[in-house]
């Protein structure tokens, strides 16, 4: 019934790119499952203003966040059978429909810095990336910063001995099942919007998370602990429907990737300080105490996720994490 749904959606928003369109605003309906208030929120927004400026009108963006239409399993085929036109999922979203390359993006330690993601992203790896998902009936338009992840639970996290035996809730990421058993915790995948339930009631010990998600989700105040790790990266590709996109005409085309072009320049440059921010406000809070570790404890986690590597070489791709750390000079 679901798909029929779906699928009864798709036939409607086509109709709106035919004729239809001199005389109704063409509609994007944006769904996300983050706060407003986060980089991705603020991105979508700052792209909506942007679209309907340059389009006087003739295009309306719909956003809608939190979740409100799609949970993170149900976003992607709602974006292939046409009930939505655009989401910003994270790269891990992508290894459950077959594009498993992206998953390169959640292997631990693999970025440094801001900096050395944009040579990946703002070059041709990133490019051949986005191409790859053409076959699954998508665009990619763009790549969009959150930041780098923390650790938290109720117990303090210094050692890779201290997530022994903990459940973690993580995306559906092979690559992150198996950063979490490298340190012996016990991955379970679950939708973001489940997350601050299962945190507080004890459904899972811990996540990992960027500030910015953790803060407007009130993640902290479930969670004694938290631990500046800066472990993993998490960022989003934007995605629309390929048939929907192609058959937009060509002069609507040029003003949306106008739009999403500065929307994602502004979404960037905010997503360090508002993981700084968060940061701050989380540690003003009281409510979880932040904890930092010294030279020797990250090198020891840095340690104890190097197998990871191997482990998913062969379902990512051992030539595409060589030419991914090629492109950056990153040593696992």
């Amino acid at each position: 019934m679901r798909k029929l749904m779906f699928a009864a959606a798709s036939v409607a928003m086509m109709a709106l790119v035919g004729p239809a369109a001199a005389q109704s605003p063409i509609v994007i309906k944006f769904s996300h499952v983050v706060a407003p208030n986060t980089p991705k929120g603020l991105a979508a927004e700052k792209f909506k203003e942007l679209a309907e400026k340059y389009t006087a009108g003739k295009v309306k963006v719909e956003v809608y966040p939190n979740s409100q239409l799609y949970k993170d399993k149900e976003e992607l085929e709602a974006l292939q059978l046409g009930a939505v036109q655009m989401l910003a999922p994270s790269n891990s979203k992508f290894g459950p429909i077959g594009v498993r390359e992206f998953e390169v993006f959640d292997l631990p330690y693999i970025l440094s810095d801001l900096p050395t993601l944009r040579k990946v992203t703002d070059g041709p790896l990133g490019t051949k990336l986005l191409r790859l998902l053409d076959a699954k009936g998508m665009t990619g338009l763009a790549y969009w910063d959150n930041g780098f992840k923390i650790m938290s639970a109720n117990k303090k996290l210094v050692t890779p001995a201290d997530y022994k035996g903990l459940k973690f809730r993580i995306q559906s990421s092979k690559v992150l099942d198996a950063q979490f058993r490298a340190l012996g915790a016990i991955p379970q995948v679950m939708a973001f919007s489940e997350v601050y339930q299962a945190l507080q009631t004890g459904v899972v010990d811990g996540q990992e998370n960027t500030p910015s998600n953790m803060y407007t989700q009130k993640m902290h105040e479930v969670q004694k602990f938290t631990t500046v790790t800066n472990h993993g990266y998490l960022g989003y590709v934007v995605i629309v429907n390929k048939k929907f996109w192609d058959d937009l005409p060509a002069e609507r085309r040029a003003e949306l990737d106008k739009a999403m072009k500065e929307a994602t320049a502004f979404g960037n440059g905010l997503s360090a300080k508002e993981n700084e921010d968060a940061l701050a406000e989380m540690q003003k809070s009281g409510k979880t105490e932040l904890v930092k570790l010294t030279p020797e404890q990250d090198a020891a986690m840095r340690k104890a996720m190097e197998p990871v590597y191997g482990d998913v070489a062969n379902r990512v791709g051992k030539p595409l994490i060589e030419e991914f750390l090629k492109e950056t000079k990153a040593t696992n």
